[in-house]
């Protein structure tokens, strides 16, 4: 079975996908330091404006170590999106394993005060694979 390229779920008329690439410049291998990046799209495909309040990540690696992260916002942001509209950003996840996984959701509000939590569906955080140079002859 080969690994999603993008994960994407709509919750609540709030469609969240993502997809994560490998850092190679920013990585140290030997020093057990993988990074990987990740861009998010969200998309209100609701009728009602909605602003994103927190986000909750759980972060899982190569060794079913499991790392959870909350805060305020993305990227210094609470973007409020009217219907139809998007929002896209880019962060990274350092791993100490090659290959990992995230998810989590976003916590949002309605102009009408309603809160929510917008799923993120898993998506893959991997190094890729170099090819054997014999394998190649």
């Amino acid at each position: 079975m080969s690994t999603p390229e993008l994960s994407d779920l709509t919750t609540d008329g709030v469609r969240v996908g993502a997809t994560g690439y490998y850092l190679p410049d920013e990585s140290e291998p030997d020093d057990r330091r993988f990074v990987f990046g990740y861009t998010i799209v969200i998309v209100n495909t609701g009728d009602e404006p909605v602003q994103l309040l927190t986000r909750h990540w759980v972060i899982i690696d190569a060794l079913g170590r499991r790392e959870e992260v909350q805060g305020d916002g993305v990227v210094g942001q609470q973007p409020r999106l009217m219907p139809g509209k998007a929002f896209k950003y880019q962060s990274f996840c350092p791993l100490k394993t090659p290959w990992g996984t995230m998810e989590g959701s976003y916590r949002l509000r309605t102009d009408s005060g309603e809160e929510f939590d917008a799923h993120i569906g898993r998506f893959f955080l991997t190094q890729p694979v170099r090819e054997n140079a014999e394998s190649s002859r």
